[in-house]
């Protein structure tokens, strides 16, 4: 991402994410915050995330959590991870809006050598947009 196409609307300690893909790129962007353990995943919802109802796309929803789930848990270990994932479990409990940040926050359950377990809680505005939980195969430790 270009610094000049970085919202001015940032909240404070969010950087864009510093792994991307077309299709990352195509249904962000995403935006990261270390914290001491680990970091949030977030986006600000914009018209091209929203159904027709004009709220969040539950497939977004979905796409944050497999993304925040994945990169949080692979680089819980170092040298990071290269994953998989096996299973990916959501329940939607609440909607996001047009122009809402909307944030992931993960715990690492377990990192072993064959699989990891992780879950998540999605929020806007301090209020719960969905829970999820997922399964990932490990396939190795990733390469520079």
């Amino acid at each position: 991402m270009k610094p000049d196409s970085i919202p001015a609307d940032l909240p404070e300690g969010y950087q864009p994410l510093f792994r991307t893909s077309p299709f990352l790129d195509a249904t962000g962007p995403y935006f990261y915050k270390p914290l001491a353990q680990g970091f949030t995943v977030a986006l600000r919802v914009e018209k091209k995330h929203t159904n027709a109802s004009g709220t969040v796309h539950g497939r977004l929803v979905a796409t944050l959590a497999d993304v925040s789930l994945g990169y949080v848990t692979a680089t819980s270990q170092q040298p990071p991870l290269r994953m998989t994932t096996a299973n990916l479990s959501i329940d939607y409990v609440g909607t996001a809006k047009l122009g809402d940040w909307l944030e992931s926050r993960v715990e690492v359950i377990k990192a072993g050598s064959r699989l990891a377990f992780a879950k998540a809680l999605i929020s806007a505005g301090g209020k719960p947009v969905a829970s999820s939980s997922a399964v990932f195969l490990v396939v190795g430790a990733q390469q520079d």
